[in-house]
């Protein structure tokens, strides 16, 4: 998926331009200028999590168009796991990282 041209697409369906975008997510313009000139085409998880709130979506609505197989079940963990704080997510992550190689 390519995170700018999903920026753009959400943002015009909802008529927001990109400046207002970047205030609406109380993130710099500059950040969100580099992720849409693709400088930066991997940006955070944080700064994706903010540009979701002020586009007023979650998540999982940002890469349902990507990702179109998400049952409900994936797409309640996925809300889970945005609510959880970075030292949580990071320890889920290790937690299904033994699991995994344990199977």
């Amino acid at each position: 998926m390519n995170i700018a041209n999903r920026i753009l697409e959400l943002s015009n369906q909802r008529d927001i331009s990109i400046n207002r975008l970047a205030e609406l997510s109380d993130i710099t313009q500059s950040t969100l200028n580099s992720i849409m000139n693709n400088s930066d085409p991997n940006p955070q998880y944080k700064t994706i999590e903010k540009i979701c709130h002020g586009l007023g979506i979650t998540l999982a609505d940002f890469f349902a168009e990507a990702e179109p197989e998400f049952t409900p079940e994936l797409r309640r963990l996925l809300e889970t796991v945005m609510k959880l704080t970075a030292e949580q997510r990071n320890q889920l992550q290790k937690l299904l990282e033994t699991m995994i190689a344990k199977a």
